[in-house]
């Protein structure tokens, strides 16, 4: 035997031994310390007394019962085990051949290193019995080492092996090689050091607490899922596998997935962290550097660099191992053609292949769910610190960002730099790309490679113009669809106000105009990227023409090998090069997203300095405010308020009165430190509770709202109920306090939204009460109730400062502030005022006359009170006394269910909506969805033009190829089949005639994609503006928001491309498979199963993919919503001190839809692993094929073609099912539109042969029959069978309790609920059956809560644009704005932000006036319309009503008293029933009637006047 002749061993197998031998000696010298130790220690506890047993028994301490191990400690153990059996092995075998002639030299080797592995099992088994979680560092090292010395013998035996040298020791080799996988695995295992061993830990006081109720505190409002994604803590090989997503997506194999099912996020990953990350790095760069602008674009690369360089290193990795393959196709090409250059040469360049396409699969999908995670945690963090900015914006940066726009940073910008993650490798990646295919280019074409780095350069130039162009459009595009967004967000807010006023096709218009805009620069954008892709998909053929033109000039000689090397390498220079224009455009767009995120990020916060906190030991005021000065707009000559001067003790009660205008909520802001402050001092001691004029109420249950984050204390919740006069409301309610509000509390009356607002604010219990006129929309026995419980009562004890327009709440006060024009004029108690005269007095006299018209003369009309039957239904004093007695006996019932109603069981409390839950489609997307989308523009006719392209495409791309690879010489020396100028000029037809159908293809796309995306947004919106309002009052504005902003989105850039990319895809691996069957047929073998398995895992994928995007789309809904809600409320939320609270809703809202997105992610890149090993095993499975074959059978280029289009094979796979599923998964937002697309609609706008002549109504006389109305077929009647006349041209007053129906009646008479039985007949027209347009625009009304649009001033007075200058300034007049418009620069186009912000509540109740003067319909309807303003101030507006409607119908709701008793008629409604209507002062005369009761309770508190 060769053994026996040896006297040396070789170098390699000696360094070996020596190492192990070393590592052994290592080892036994560790383990003699570690004795030495122990006995030193155990001397050491006998002389030392013993410790009490309680103490050594842990006490409470947890310790390590039992240990479970995982298959990761299981394999380890077992790869020992192999190694040691494998040296074993060779050791006998050494032996027992050479028997007593055997050399000492030839045992050595394996003798150690049997021995070294006896060791390292010991050691390793030692792991489990000690409960380490990690090996010891030694025996990572020692298998790092020993796998390294195995790579060292194998390389050295396969160097003798290939050179026919005779000294090879087998019975070694065998078992290096045999040893080599299993100490692979081992070092790794070294490397990542977990043992996977599991401990399990007991308690022995048996408190019963463990991780997952640890894990719960972190999963709060997610009870359903308390798992962590193991992707943190998963091993190496679940790790490269991606193994550690199984078990999710094998639960949405069986059923479709729930956001439950899917595990949390782990703490590193989830946005509480990446936020403090990145704020940190953020505020740190402020510190540093004062006088410099922070970076944003630096604090995201500081908070995350870590990951950034791990997925720069797979991608490192993946690079290189991608450009093995176009460097060995030319020696493969010779190999085949007879040029062996040593043996097994064909065997050994199919194994490298195969391992290189492995490495290049394994590292592409780390690095890509690397860039997926890094994104995610990006876009968590800036969205977070948006959401933080957006809450401490001062007023004058408010102004110049609506919610709209916020939102926008949020959904688009935040977005787009997350997004960033995929390109940010590539600005290092391109330059190395270019330089590994120079290099291998001038291996192949020798000097001629200059020419391609010329060629290089210059395709890359050529984007700079291009890139500024993408720029120029995309600014276009943002600023458009920020216009759009903004003015969307508007209209859905103010539906209601659009439908009442007949103006919703007008502002619906507005926006199909808007969206026309964006969608020009839309149209340029894709139009100039369908030029660019042509562009860039003839670089790489301009590169090659340019590169073998020169080589053929400079006299080299091309061959097949060479030429498809080239044609390999610029195959894979072509994916940079093609995507050199995305990065530029990528880059510009960050930019831009960067610039505009940065710019909001440095807006002007609220100072924090803006009031002073004093502790409350120190001193007896609540509030003491010095000499200020405050202005909303700080640049503005005139403050808002100014020389204000107050001081408040502690438990004072201060009234602030004043007429519209004077400052009285600005007052109240300053104290918040909400208004800027110019001068002087605010100091404040004591927590704050503020209830703003127009109300602010969440989404969510009424409990929600008044809980408003503190915990449930029942007994206190029981008082704020009864002090804020809510019992009986949530008695009338289905679901009691469980009620869901819907967006804005739309499906609150305006009382019921205030007295919401004071619950939230009592429940806070607070010592500084700032109420800001919480009684105006109330009724009179309300607000007595509510003055008398709540300020006088609840808030005995704590400093309350109340803006109210009601005179007879002053004389409680204890100093009452009369404002006007800024300036505290004057202050005291309410006689001290009073005999002081001036401004009070005017206030006090005002009142005085309103209350002077509740005297009423002897004499009445006669006409009136004959014309009208007396319907009154006249309750005796028993009648009331039941009443009370049924209420009384209703109390416990209705406290169970108004009170108590969450102890229902879960299912019931599932019911309680009345907000809905948003739609989700489940299953597989229907094949409608695809069919009607490509139906959608020009009848699907551009579908089968767009195939065509692309098959062209690539049939003349496969023929160059075909041509270069046949036309050249095999090898070096023989002849070519044709000219060089013939080669090169066929080439140039084929690949640019290849290019110029890309172009067309991307043409045919761009316009097929936007005029679908065009027809489905025109159809959604003219849906949404015609659907019912009940559709708004229980979807929040957020939900829809999302379909027209990220899935219209979705619609304009992405699914038509998406949609040819799957074509285009298809074909190109057509052709590959087409290519390798044309050479080895016996390929068909293994893609016909694999294509079949492919198809299995597709289908298992797309199960769980579709319903985790579904999920995803649910999941932005709320996170939006939470956006504009919290933006519309910051001064609330800032005056409760809720800011942490709500930031960390938003928090955890994005980790709830980071959830399905991570997952949804890494199940993309779990399917691509699997289709990609499955396509790389084919083209192995190819290569031994075509090496195996004796040389000359087959063609040698025609095997290289096929090699070369081979090593495409496993991307293209992978590509063609990820782009189908990414296909079906983005198609969900067309199947979302659809469903918005099949929304109810309202009644027909116009009926053509139903239509009123133009000067309908004529007489205004309204008459109601039996008169039935619900919200919904589910609820109960909330009319119960009305029936009166209201006579033309007189007034109508109609009061009631909140309630009782009195908004109900009005939103019937303009159709906004329909009646479920019964007619209101207008001047002889039975309303339902006109249309809605009709009806509408022939009635008028003064809303109780005014809206105001962004804009100016003439066109929220005439939106229609149908009335001059001069009838706008008339109406002015009229309804006293117009002194103050014409104090204003810009006159009728002074600025209206949005939602009327820079104008007080007043005014904008006077300019809904002035909507309704210059409307002048023949019937008007005032909703609570003079709630909002003084007295003097409401009586001058029914003096214009008056005089202007004299001839009008005028209904009228009001809860203040004088404003309806010179009514001709009024009607009392009680529970949805008419209790009373007649006459005011017969009415009257019955000292029993309800009417009676409410003028009394008025009087009564007007009374100490």
């Amino acid at each position: 035997m060769p053994t026996t002749q040896f006297h040396n061993l070789p170098l390699p197998e000696a360094a070996a031994a020596a190492a192990h031998a070393a590592l052994l000696a290592l080892a036994l010298l560790l383990l003699l310390l570690r004795a030495a130790r122990a006995l030193a220690s155990r001397c050491a506890s006998c002389l030392k007394p013993p410790r009490r047993r309680a103490v050594a028994d842990g006490e409470g301490i947890v310790a390590a019962s039992s240990s479970a191990t995982g298959v990761w400690y299981r394999a380890a153990l077992a790869c020992c085990a192999y190694a040691l059996l494998a040296q074993v092995a060779a050791l006998s075998y050494e032996v027992a051949v050479a028997g007593s002639r055997v050399a000492v030299e030839a045992l050595l080797l394996p003798a150690v290193q049997a021995v070294a592995w006896i060791a390292l099992l010991a050691l390793a088994l030692q792991v489990r019995a000690v409960g380490w979680v990690r090996f010891p560092v030694l025996v990572r090292v020692w298998w790092v080492v020993s796998f390294l010395l195995c790579v060292g013998i194998a390389y050295d035996d396969s160097r003798h092996l290939m050179g026919d040298e005779d000294e090879v020791d087998y019975a070694h080799m065998v078992a290096n090689f045999a040893s080599a996988p299993a100490l692979g695995f081992l070092c790794l295992v070294g490397v990542m050091g977990s043992t996977g061993v599991e401990l399990e830990f007991t308690d022995d006081d048996s408190s019963g607490v463990h991780e997952p109720l640890l894990q719960r505190r972190d999963a709060d409002e997610e009870p359903g899922c308390l798992r962590v994604t193991p992707y943190g803590d998963a091993g190496i090989v679940s790790l490269a596998t991606l193994s550690w997503l199984s078990p999710l997506l094998s639960v949405g194999a069986q059923r479709p997935l729930e956001l439950a099912d899917i595990p949390l996020m782990a703490h590193k990953d989830r946005a509480k962290s990446c936020y403090k990350a990145m704020s940190n790095h953020y505020e740190r760069q402020r510190m540093e550097r004062p006088g410099s602008e922070p970076s944003l674009a630096w604090a995201i690369l500081k908070s995350f660099w870590r990951e950034a360089a791990i997925n720069g290193a797979f991608a490192a990795v993946n690079t290189v191992v991608s450009y093995v393959g176009p460097y060995l196709i030319s020696y493969f090409v010779d190999y085949l053609s007879g040029k062996i250059v040593f043996p097994h040469e064909g065997y050994i360049l199919a194994s490298v292949f195969f391992v290189a396409k492995l490495l290049e699969t394994l590292t592409a999908r780390q690095w890509y769910l690397g860039v997926d995670v890094m994104g995610i945690h990006v876009k968590s963090g800036l969205t977070a610190m948006v959401y933080r900015k957006g809450l401490r914006l001062s007023n004058a940066s408010r102004q110049s960002h609506t919610s709209g726009e916020i939102v926008n940073y949020m959904a688009v910008d935040v977005q787009r730099v997350g997004d960033y993650a995929w390109y940010f490798h590539d600005i290092w990646m391109l330059p190395l790309q270019i330089i590994l295919a120079l290099a291998i280019l001038y291996k192949n074409v020798g000097i001629a490679m200059v020419s391609t780095l010329v060629a290089t350069v210059l395709s890359i130039a050529a984007s700079v113009p291009v890139a500024k162009l993408q720029e120029h459009y995309q600014d276009k595009l943002m600023a458009s669809k920020d216009e759009r967004m903004r003015k969307t967000a508007e209209c859905l807010k103010n539906m209601r106000i659009l439908k009442l006023q007949a103006w919703e096709d007008r502002y619906r218009l507005k926006l199909e105009e808007m969206r026309n805009v964006e969608c020009k620069w839309l149209r340029w954008a894709l139009y100039s990227q369908a030029a660019v892709t042509f562009v860039f998909w003839s670089s790489p053929i301009f590169v090659a023409v340019i590169t073998f033109g020169t080589c053929i000039l400079l006299g080299g000689e091309l061959t097949a090998g060479g030429v498809l090397s080239a044609l390999a390498t610029f195959r894979i220079l072509q994916e940079p090069l093609r995507n050199f224009p995305d990065l530029i455009s990528m880059i510009a767009q960050t930019r831009v997203s960067l610039d505009r995120l940065s710019h909001f990020l440095r807006q002007e916060e609220l100072p924090d300095d803006a009031t002073i906190t004093v502790p409350q030991c120190s001193t007896d005021k609540a509030i003491d405010i010095n000499d200020a000065t405050f202005s909303w707009n700080p640049s503005s000559s005139t403050p808002t308020l100014s020389g204000i001067n107050l001081s408040v003790v502690r438990g004072m009660r201060v009234a602030v009165c004043g007429v519209i205008g004077s400052g009285k909520s600005s007052l109240l802001s300053s104290i918040l430190g909400e208004i800027p402050k110019l001068c002087g001092q605010v100091k404040v001691s004591g927590s704050a509770a503020y209830v703003s004029q127009t109300a602010w109420i969440q989404s969510g249950n009424i409990e929600e709202n008044i809980l408003f984050g503190s915990p449930m204390d029942k007994q206190r919740y029981k008082r704020v109920i009864e002090a804020c006069s809510l019992k009986k409301d949530l008695q009338l309610l289905q679901y009691g306090d469980q009620t869901i509000i819907g967006d804005r509390g739309i499906n609150l009356s305006g009382g019921q939204k205030q007295r919401v607002q004071l619950a939230r604010a009592l429940y806070q219990d607070a010592d500084i009460y700032l109420l800001d006129d919480p009684f105006s929309a109330v009724d009179a026995h309300t607000g007595s109730e509510l003055f008398r419980g709540y300020i006088l009562t609840a808030l005995a004890s704590k400093t309350v400062i109340y803006v109210t327009h009601q005179i007879e709440f002053l004389p409680a006060a204890d100093l009452i502030l009369v404002l006007k024009d800024g300036h505290i004029t004057q202050a005291g108690k309410y006689d001290d005022l009073l005999q002081a005269g001036t401004d009070f007095n005017a206030l006090v006299c005002a009142h005085k006359e309103a209350i002077e018209t509740m005297e009423f003369s002897e004499d009445s009309d006669e006409d009136t009170v004959s014309s009208v039957p007396n319907k009154r239904l006249t309750p005796s004093v028993s009648n009331i006394d039941n009443l009370k007695n049924k209420v009384s006996e209703n109390e416990k019932p209705s406290s169970t269910r108004g009170i108590k109603e969450k102890k229902k069981k879960p299912e019931d409390r599932k019911k309680k909506r009345s907000v809905q839950e948003e739609e989700r489609e489940r299953g597989r997307v229907s094949l409608q969805v695809y069919l009607s989308y490509m139906g959608e523009a020009y009848k699907g006719t551009l579908i089968p033009l767009i195939i065509l392209a692309q098959t062209m495409f690539q049939v003349l791309q496969i023929a160059s190829n075909w041509w270069m690879a046949w036309a050249n010489p095999q090898t070096e020396g023989d002849t070519p089949k044709t000219d060089s100028v013939i080669l090169l000029v066929v080439y140039m037809s084929l690949a640019f005639g290849s290019s110029l159908f890309v172009f067309v293809r991307s043409l045919l796309v761009a316009t097929f994609g936007l005029a679908t995306a065009q027809k489905l947004f025109v159809k959604m919106l003219r849906c949404v503006f015609r659907a019912p309002m009940s559709f708004f009052d229980t979807t929040p504005s957020g939900r829809i928001l999302n379909r027209v902003s990220v899935d219209q989105s979705v619609v304009d850039l992405d699914i038509a491309f998406r949609l040819g990319g799957f074509a285009s895809t298809t074909i190109q691996l057509l052709g590959i498979v087409a290519v390798m069957t044309k050479v080895t047929w016996q390929v068909l073998i293994l893609i016909v199963p694999m294509a079949v398995a492919c198809m299995w895992m597709q289908r298992y994928y797309i199960a769980s993919s579709r319903e985790l995007t579904r999920i995803l789309s649910v999941q932005k809904s709320p996170v939006i919503h939470l956006f504009s809600e919290s933006i519309a409320g910051a001064a609330t939320i800032r005056g409760f001190g809720q800011e942490k609270r709500f930031m960390k809703r938003n928090l955890y809202l994005l980790d709830c839809f980071a959830r399905p997105l991570f997952s949804s992610l890494a199940a993309i890149e779990w399917l691509c692993l699997r289709m990609e090993l499955l396509s790389t095993f084919v083209f192995a499975f190819c290569m031994a094929i075509l090496v195996s074959f004796p040389p000359g059978t087959i063609e040698p280029s025609m095997a290289g073609l096929a090699v070369t289009y081979g090593l495409n094979l496993n991307a293209r796979m992978s590509r063609w099912i990820l782009s189908f599923c990414k296909l079906e998964n983005r198609i969900i937002s067309v199947e979302r539109i659809y469903q918005y697309c099949k929304l109810p609609s309202e009644a027909p706008l116009i009926i053509e042969n139903s239509r009123p002549l133009s000067s309908w109504p004529e007489n205004g006389n309204i008459e109601l029959v039996d008169l039935k109305v619900r919200y919904k077929d589910d609820l109960p009647l909330v009319l119960h069978g009305i029936s009166c006349m209201f006579p033309g041209g007189k007034k109508i007053g109609i009061v009631g309790r909140t309630g009782s129906g009195k908004s109900t009646l009005i939103q019937a008479l303009f159709r906004l609920i329909e009646p479920t039985g019964g007619k209101v007949i207008i001047d002889g027209i039975d309303i339902s059956r006109i249309g809605l347009h009709d009806l509408r625009s022939r009635l008028s009304i003064i809303p109780q809560d005014p809206t105001l649009f962004e804009g100016t001033i003439r066109m929220n007075l005439d939106p229609l644009e149908e009335c001059t200058d001069q009838e706008i300034w008339e109406a002015l007049e009229k309804c006293q704005l117009g002194e103050v418009i014409r104090s204003k620069d810009e006159k009728l186009d002074s600025p209206v932000l949005e939602n009327g912000d820079n104008w007080s509540v007043g005014q904008r109740q006077l300019i809904a006036l002035g909507r309704a003067l210059l409307k002048q319909a023949k019937i008007l309807v005032l909703d609570e319309a003079t709630a909002s303003v003084d007295t003097a101030t409401d009586n001058l507006i029914q003096k214009i009503i008056r005089s202007e409607f004299k001839d009008c119908t005028v209904c009228t709701i009001a809860h203040r008293i004088p404003t309806v008793i010179d009514s001709d008629l009024v009607l009392v409604l009680s529970d949805g029933k008419i209790a009373e209507f007649d006459t005011p002062q017969r009415l009257l005369e019955d000292k029993s009637s309800m009417f009676m009761q409410l003028v009394s309770e008025y009087s009564t508190r007007s009374s100490c006047i």
